[in-house]
């Protein structure tokens, strides 16, 4: 199962419990496969209304499909991961500057799994 959590600073809200499973950090900052390009970040949180959400989201998806392109076996790794195991993708979405988590990269990157792995069980947030 690959799915979607959030990633708070300090402590966790007692009715906001970690997810059990596999928990990986995609935000910007990090390494993993699936994380946003800063400068598209940076662009989004600028303005965040519907165009600029669009224009994110084309890039992200866009991005994705490069990486795909050119290490496809990350994104078997980790569907195969999720296979095996509940495996949940870390952002700080929803934030007071982005309230909105569908507007998360996260869930643009569920989508594309969706699409590329149709036999994976994706679990979109509520």
């Amino acid at each position: 199962m690959l799915g979607r959590y959030r990633i708070v600073r300090g402590k966790r809200a007692a009715d906001d419990p970690l997810p059990a499973g596999i928990r990986q950090d995609t935000r910007k900052h990090t390494r993993h496969v699936l994380r946003p390009d800063s400068q598209l970040v940076r662009a989004v949180l600028a303005q965040l209304d519907s165009a600029a959400w669009r224009r994110f989201a084309t890039a992200y998806r866009r991005l994705l499909a490069q990486r795909h392109t050119d290490d496809p076996q990350a994104f078997a790794d980790l569907a195969a991961l999720a296979r095996r195991h509940d495996v949940w993708l870390g952002c700080n979405c929803p934030t007071a500057k982005n309230p909105d988590v569908r507007r998360c990269h996260t869930v643009l990157a569920l989508e594309f799994f969706r699409e590329r792995y149709p036999d994976l069980e994706i679990v979109m947030p509520n």
